[in-house]
């Protein structure tokens, strides 16, 4: 969920025309050199010398950038960086050049894998009480549930827009494993690429992103909070300025590298017993969705007085959030904590522990990967 207006704050974007161009200027103290290196190594165009007898600029256009060569007496400090989908066919294997004038050539995969860190597991307790919001893109709240990220493998975030109406959003999509929000109050109109018209997430609500659809915030209510989750922790999100949003077909079904879209509403949704005694749960259906990539289920206390005794599970990761009442978490001799709304708990992997003295109208989610 982005909705980044930064780039607007000044104001509409000035008119182009069809003659407008954009080049990046570098000072290249090889001038002849440096044009044919770049016509024979890498596949530019010559487009513009001047002046004719003793040329100073060359004007060079290739892989999508125009580029501005002109005389000068130090070398370039300058970084060409060209994303190829195959890269290594490019210069003859090397990814790394330099060039005539020290212009320095950077060959990467325009596509490459999604790199997922290695995991870094840690016992973390976060406190509404004591949390530190943030203001991020397009003026939303962010609240960091796990500051160290878990090596740099997951990003969890509390995420709040105080004021209500139109999203200043535009169709993009994020290169992830995983990802999925949650709406914890209030409500969001959303769009995504071949699931049909906009619709309306409310709290309960939880929707899984897979990697590389296209969808687009339009407008939300005031005080809207979504709990989102994603991995990496640090990802790619890319503008899409040619796809408009809905797109004329519809394909419920359609696979995004092996997930699929999945909206879970949670009026339709139905409570059922849980694997511990006296506590029910509501599945969400995000791990189907993700196959097993990432889940989360709500839980909350059938029986006064029930507990929950955990062994601890054996995945990446394991967070609960609570979403309103209060608890205790005891896990592994560690000290007793509460858990009140807008607390959360991450346990690592084959961290017994228990969750008790609930009150009646204790609930939360609990999320793994």
């Amino acid at each position: 969920m982005v909705t980044d207006a930064d780039s607007r704050a000044a104001g509409p974007a000035p008119a182009l025309d069809a003659s407008s161009r954009a080049e990046v200027v570098l000072p290249c103290p090889e001038l002849a050199l440096t044009v044919e290196w770049l016509r024979q190594r890498l596949g530019f165009e010559l487009r513009m010398v001047m002046p004719a007898d003793d040329p100073a600029v060359a004007v060079m256009q290739g892989h999508g950038v125009r580029l501005r060569l002109e005389r000068a007496d130090q070398p370039t400090d300058a970084t060409l960086r060209i994303a190829c989908q195959r890269p290594e066919a490019v210069a003859d294997g090397a990814r790394a050049l330099v060039g005539p004038g020290g212009l320095r050539v950077q060959l990467v995969d325009a596509s490459p894998a999604v790199a997922v860190p290695a995991l870094q597991p840690s016992w973390v307790v976060s406190r509404l009480a004591d949390a530190q919001w943030v203001t991020g893109r397009a003026g939303m709240r962010y609240r960091d549930l796990v500051p160290d990220r878990q090596g740099g493998r997951y990003i969890a975030s509390h995420i709040v827009i105080p004021d209500g109406g139109p999203v200043p959003d535009y169709v993009h999509f994020h290169r992830v494993q995983a990802q999925f929000i949650y709406c914890l109050d209030g409500w969001a109109r959303l769009v995504y690429e071949d699931q049909g018209p906009a619709f309306v997430v409310n709290a309960g609500d939880c929707v899984l992103q897979p990697p590389g659809i296209r969808h687009r915030v339009l407008e939300c209510s005031a005080g809207l909070a979504v709990l989102e989750v994603g991995c990496p922790a640090v990802h790619e999100t890319w503008t899409d300025p040619v796809m408009t949003l809905p797109t004329p077909q519809v394909r419920p079904g359609r696979l995004f590298e092996g997930q699929r879209f999945h909206w879970h509403r949670a009026e339709r949704a139905s409570w059922k017993a849980s694997p511990y005694a006296g506590w029910e749960m509501r599945e969400t259906g995000i791990a189907s969705a993700s196959v097993d990539r990432v889940g989360i289920v709500a839980v909350r206390p059938r029986l006064p007085g029930a507990a929950i005794e955990a062994e601890g599970h054996q995945g990446a990761l394991g967070l609960y959030f609570a979403t309103r009442g209060a608890a205790r978490m005891r896990c592994d001799g560690r000290r007793a904590v509460s858990m009140v709304s807008q607390d959360a708990v991450v346990v690592p992997a084959g961290c017994r522990h228990v969750i008790d003295d609930a009150s009646e109208d204790f609930e939360m989610l609990y999320v793994t990967a």
